[in-house]
């Protein structure tokens, strides 16, 4: 069914009130208020993942939804005083909850233990866009990025899109704001306010420059609380930081790495501000300085245990990694090899890797590395 007629009732009582209103601004209540739409989505016609409902406010976007796509419209329930963790489907591990939280740019492990009413505005969103994208069948999303900050609602459609279409899921948002288009990368467009439908064809986001400035170890500072291990830095660190349109977004610190046999440099807190996680960030700026401290001939190295980040580096053609994940016990000693999907209290599971892609001779002399 692509067209639908929705009417929408409801009685006025004409009380006191609404019979002070009626004479200052001569008005006739009517005894019932009527509203109808038309709607013409003919979703049957192609297969597609996202979609979008846009208007202003009062333009009947909600009414449209809840009418066109019943229960699939969702507003997540969080258990109260529970890590947020706890308020996933029992049949999920561990492993698939976090990968979900990072999906949505949520990459902070020490907040995913907290209950969702201590969560910042930004991370209650990601929080919800994790638990859609792990519902069954389609999900409906009503005031989609209406209370966040524009920066952290273009950022989450990005993210959100992105995870659904990696999933083959359905979903569907519905917010008065335009500035998410572009970024969320519908597959169809419904405007209420002409009963316009648009299919659209998935287009690259928006570009965001980066601008990496070599920086004093103070700028740890602004970082150093969302790094998911430590909020400590070594002395020696040389530090780096992405700024985006001058703000600083990224932090990467490099330490020399003495070795009998392969001396060379590693990478240590590599942190993305969490209203920017979801672009890939961490990932640019992690092998960016890599590429530029590889211009000193020696290797560059790095060690992670945030389960999202192995995932993501296993990946890279950028970096080779250097033995099987490893669990490292208490004392800080490596406890044997593991697999990646194994997990228990005696210690988290680390993975290394060596940098094998380009080297950046210009960028090592612009930040006099060389």
């Amino acid at each position: 069914m692509s067209e639908f007629n929705i009417l929408r009732t409801a009685d006025i009582k004409r009380t006191p009130r609404v019979q002070q209103v009626e004479g200052i601004f001569d008005l006739k209540a009517d005894a019932i208020s009527r509203e109808e739409w038309t709607v013409s989505m003919p979703l049957e016609d192609r297969e597609w993942n996202v979609g979008l409902i846009v208007g202003a406010s009062g333009s009947g976007k909600t009414t449209i939804a809840t009418e066109v796509f019943g229960d699939a419209v969702k507003e997540f329930d969080w258990k109260e005083g529970e890590s947020i963790v706890d308020s996933f489907p029992d049949t999920m591990s561990i492993k698939d909850i976090t990968y979900a939280l990072s999906s949505v740019g949520f990459g902070s492990p020490p907040n995913w233990l907290r209950p969702f009413h201590v969560l910042s505005t930004g991370e209650q969103f990601r929080a919800n866009l994790a638990r859609a994208i792990v519902s069954d069948g389609l999900v409906v999303l009503d005031e989609f990025t209406s209370v966040v900050d524009r920066t952290v609602a273009q950022i989450g459609s990005h993210s959100m899109a992105k995870a659904v279409r990696r999933r083959g899921g359905q979903f569907v948002g519905v917010s008065c704001h335009y500035d998410i288009v572009d970024w969320l990368q519908p597959d169809w467009l419904y405007e209420p306010a002409d009963n316009q439908f648009t299919w659209r064809s998935v287009r690259r986001r928006p570009e965001v420059s980066l601008t990496i400035r070599r920086v004093d170890k103070r700028a740890w500072n602004i970082f150093s609380r969302f790094h998911y291990l430590s909020q400590s830095i070594n002395q020696s660190a040389t530090c780096f930081v992405a700024f985006m349109d001058e703000t600083p977004v990224a932090f990467v610190g490099v330490l020399s790495f003495p070795h009998a046999t392969a001396s060379g440099w590693r990478l240590s807190r590599t942190v993305c501000l969490p209203d920017y996680q979801g672009l890939g960030i961490g990932t640019i700026m992690a092998d960016n300085i890599a590429s530029i401290m590889r211009a000193t001939g020696k290797p560059v190295y790095d060690r992670m245990a945030h389960p999202a980040m192995i995932w993501t580096r296993a990946k890279s053609t950028n970096w080779r990694m250097t033995g099987k994940p490893r669990r490292v016990s208490p004392t800080g000693k490596s406890a044997g090899d593991v697999r990646m999907k194994a997990t228990t209290a005696s210690g988290r599971v680390t993975a290394g890797f060596k940098y094998v892609g380009r080297i950046d001779y210009a960028g090592a002399r612009k930040l006099s590395i060389i």
